[in-house]
């Protein structure tokens, strides 16, 4: 296959030789070989004539004649160039058989080689990265990769003739695929003409495609369009990505594949221009490729997302937890270097002791202790020591592997509503970080504000799960859910992350998301390419209902009615942004996005994303951002700039909202884009549901303590009969501190008062974001309150949040207080599966007038059964001493100095 493209250029220099020698060795009459000019100009038109038969012979299959420059036929008696005719037949007919030649390397036979060729050289290497201008097309469609990209990229290819028909382009040409480099690069030009519009005339364009990836599976072709007859034209190109690849498994088994065509455009100069040049290329691209993506599915079937979705539970049914026996796991932890030299030294050593003379007592020696007799044997005894103890180690990572299950795999999802089903199929490329060459990971989902854990899987780089997670149901779809693969240490020791990544509900497919691999974001996953393999399914269990119910909770919020968008009003909202099925319009107003200029246009609100559209004389801008993108939103007092009128600006997180970029008035210097919105009809009307959305979707520390709060008050956690904590007495309590304060007891509960010294001691300790409510009377001298606050990173590696519920009362007959706390972990390993209650005792001590005695008991409550409760016990109790000690000693010096 190496020989293709080299004997490929060497037909193709000698054949262009030999049309080079027939333009010369023309005839002409006698009388013009006395005169210099018409030569030329024979030669010349002449020529110009071969070339136009060349490009028309490479874009028809069956070599037609193209038609001459003039009037596109030779005269019956001379050429247009006034060539005799009889002298024409034999020039033709070697022009014929050139033709012939070259026709053949630019057939579909001939094309269907070189991918064979290209493949026999790939290397495996990724798949270009989207171009960061945009997504303008992703859909998949049931036909083979292969076959999608010879319908799109053959020569001769009816799909590419038909679309010229479509968009009026004329004067297509097609150029031939020419392998270069030995078979590493296939690439050809193709021209045409652009139908002229409104603002723009007819122009000729110039494309060079580019194969960059094809392995017989998966294709990437790389076009580069320069269009020199513009205004500017000069200045830039446009640059297009397609990248066919597998798309989603069938029930029916028939192949699929995902296209994805994204864009950029490439400034060769510098100019003023440029926004207008990119705004104009961005609306222009969507709007042709709006009409490739219809005639495509003209010629293939779209996959169905419908279909996907009733064959959900088929696909989850063929999921299977691997079931791996004893001798699998003892083969995959101990077939390895360590073990097999660990095995063979002891063996050496003991065949040493049973051949080996008793030796002499000598030296420090008596009977019963044998001391190595040179430095020699104290290298050998090390050695033997390391290997033991990491062989011991790998013992203990089999116990636990053998005994390991599954954690949140087949929980059911309980209420109706929205629906997030993902099943984690496997693992590939995972990072190791472990002393042995391996990881033990395990993978942490978090979809509105819940999570889910899967099993750990020990000592391996590419593990199995085939586990399926349900979220609970949701009133409104989600907008994103984030993943991170992480190796176990302890649910609060330092621990690393493999990787992570976010899924995007609203700007992804569902039917790609249905078999999806995802590559994990991260120093780690980037170095070794690490991905998982997914299968998520998003699924509303109430239909229509659930929209009128959310829209109910939404009228509360603003005190007005809020009407229900009709199908074609949601149908024409979805199309104008590309946005899934399952969003629907809740208000629109009309506005001015200010930028440099302002710009009047719509600004659209659904229960996800904020959205602007606007087209001005043909040139439309839009965009979209999440509503948990936002950070912050500021309204601006009338001013003359903003005639008159409030103005509302929407500041982003950093990093978010990358694809409104183009919208955006500003970025500050961290990073943050800002949306400037004014000219409302009704700015407080339009204020109002910005505000009642955005808190909807981003609730405050403060908006969940309170959640807490009348969760708990719905839960009783008060038992009435006995007055203490539901379960309290359920969880075995063992002490992990206590200390003689020189403090009385009053004084040391300024700790517990919610003021200012208490914020400040736990914001030392560890505790970000810190918040309580404050005490509240619930029974005879029993007083309860809600804390809410999150970990810092030093003391958990995975931030997490605890809210907690504390109750306090004075110590019967002594003079002191009881704090007893119950407290929920989110976000951290296994949290869900386990309660922490904490019950903190001080007393004034008798003996000495201005001093207390502090005892604080822990107990763990187990929710959830786990291999693991050891382990996770021990680490709980280490951390939350080393706290303690810390919270009681700032504590002790604040107060003293106050003093």
């Amino acid at each position: 296959m190496p020989n293709v493209s080299r004997s490929f250029h060497a037909d193709q220099e000698r054949q262009e030789e030999e049309a080079a020698k027939l333009i010369r060795e023309s005839p002409s009459d006698s009388s013009s070989s006395s005169t210099e000019e018409p030569i030329p100009t024979k030669e010349k038109s002449y020529a110009q004539t071969i070339a136009e038969r060349f490009v028309n012979m490479f874009a028809s299959k069956n070599g037609e004649v193209a038609s001459s420059a003039n009037d596109g036929n030779f005269p019956s008696s001379t050429t247009s160039e006034g060539l005799p005719s009889s002298d024409v037949p034999e020039t033709v007919a070697k022009l014929e058989d050139y033709e012939n030649k070259f026709e053949g390397l630019s057939s579909a036979g001939a094309f269907d080689e070189a991918m064979k060729t290209m493949e026999s050289r790939d290397q495996g290497g990724e798949m270009p990265s989207i171009l960061p201008g945009g997504v303008l097309l992703d859909q998949s469609y049931v036909i083979a990769p292969a076959g999608l990209n010879s319908l799109i990229f053959s020569p001769g290819s009816e799909f590419l003739r038909s679309l010229a028909e479509l968009q009026a382009t004329t004067e297509l040409q097609e150029g031939p695929w020419i392998l270069e480099n030995d078979g590493d690069k296939l690439k050809r030009v193709v021209t045409y003409t652009k139908a002229a519009t409104k603002l723009v005339r007819a122009v000729k364009a110039t494309e060079e495609q580019i194969y960059l990836k094809a392995d017989g599976k998966s294709f990437a072709v790389f076009a580069s369009v320069s269009t020199p007859d513009v205004p500017y034209g000069n200045c830039f190109k446009v640059e297009l990505l397609f990248c066919i690849m597998p798309g989603p498994e069938l029930p029916s088994g028939d192949q699929t594949s995902r296209l994805i065509i994204s864009w950029r455009m490439n400034f060769l100069q510098s100019t003023m221009m440029k926004a207008m040049i990119e705004g104009g290329a961005r609306q222009g691209l969507k709007d042709s490729y709006d009409q490739f993506a219809d005639l495509l599915s003209k010629n293939v079937n779209p996959v169905d997302l419908k279909d996907l979705g009733s064959n959900k539970e088929q696909m989850l049914a063929s999921l299977q937890m691997e079931q791996q026996s004893d001798w699998k796991l003892a083969v995959r932890y101990f077939g390895n270097f360590t073990v097999v030299s660990a095995v063979f030294m002891g063996l050496y050593v003991l065949a040493h002791i049973l051949l080996a003379m008793p030796s002499t007592i000598q030296g420090l020696e008596f009977k019963g202790l044998d001391l190595p007799d040179s430095i020699g044997e104290v290298v050998v005894c090390g050695v033997l020591v390391l290997q033991g103890e990491r062989v011991l180690e790998m013992v203990a990572h089999f116990m636990q592997a053998r005994l390991q299950r599954g954690s949140d795999h087949g929980v059911k999802a309980q209420g109706d509503g929205w629906l997030v089903t993902v099943a984690l199929i496997e693992g590939t490329s995972l990072a190791a970080v472990d002393s042995t060459g391996f990881s033990d990971p395990y993978v942490v989902f978090t979809c509105n504000g819940k999570t889910r854990t899967s099993s750990i899987k020990f000592q391996i780089l590419d593990p199995q799960w085939n586990e399926i997670f349900e979220f609970d149901a949701m009133d409104e779809p989600p907008s994103t859910m984030e993943l991170e693969v992480f190796d176990f240490d302890g649910p609060f020791d330092e621990a690393t992350s493999l990787g992570h990544a976010e899924i995007n509900f609203v700007k992804s497919n569902l039917s790609e998301l249905a078999d999806i691999w995802i590559p994990l974001q991260g120093k780690l996953a980037q170095a070794c390419q690490s991905k998982l393999h997914l299968r998520i399914f998003l699924n509303n269990t109430r239909g229509t209902d659930i929209v009128k119910d959310y829209l109910t909770k939404m009228e509360k919020e603003l005190g007005k009615k809020i009407n229900l968008r009709s199908p074609q009003t949601n149908s024409t909202f979805q199309k104008l942004f590309g946005l899934p099925p399952e969003e629907f319009l809740i208000n629109d107003f009309t506005c001015h996005l200010k930028r440099k200029m302002p710009m009047q246009g719509r600004l659209f609100l659904s229960a996800r994303i904020i959205g602007f559209h606007a087209n001005l004389f043909g040139h439309k801008t839009k965009f979209f951002f999440l509503w948990e993108d936002i950070e912050d939103i500021q309204v601006v007092p009338p001013s003359l700039a903003s005639v008159g009128s409030p103005s509302l600006i929407i500041i982003l997180r950093r990093g978010r909202g990358v694809d409104a970029k183009h919208g955006a008035k500003a970025q500050d210097e961290e990073g943050r884009l800002k949306f400037h919105f004014q000219s409302f009809v009704s700015f407080q009307n339009a204020h109002r549901t910005i505000m009642a959305l955005w808190k909807a979707r981003s609730l405050s520390l403060e908006q969940k303590v309170q959640i807490v709060e009348e969760e708990s008050d719905a839960k009783c956690l008060l038992t009435e009969e006995s007055g203490s904590f539901l379960g309290i007495e359920d969880a075995s309590m063992s002490e992990v501190y206590s200390s003689i304060l020189p403090l009385t007891s009053n004084l040391l509960m300024e700790l517990f008062s919610g003021g200012y010294l208490e914020r400040k001691v736990m914001e030392i300790v560890g505790c970000v974001d810190y918040s309580c409510t404050p005490w509240e009377l619930v029974k005879s001298d029993v007083f309860q309150r809600q804390i809410c606050y999150k970990f810092d990173k030093r003391v958990s590696r995975y931030g997490g949040e605890v809210t907690s519920t504390q109750q306090k009362s004075t110590v019967s007959g002594r003079k002191g207080w009881v704090i007893e706390e119950v407290m929920a972990l989110q976000g951290v390993p296994l949290g869900d599966y386990f309660s922490l209650h904490l019950r903190f005792q001080v007393e004034d001590l008798p003996a000495r007038s201005k001093a207390c005695n502090v005892q604080v008991f822990l107990g763990i409550a187990w929710l959830k059964s786990t291999r693991h409760q050891k382990r996770i016990s021990k680490n709980v109790l280490s951390k939350l001493a080393d706290r303690l000690n810390e919270m009681f000693a700032v504590a002790e010096k604040e107060l003293i100095q106050g003093k």
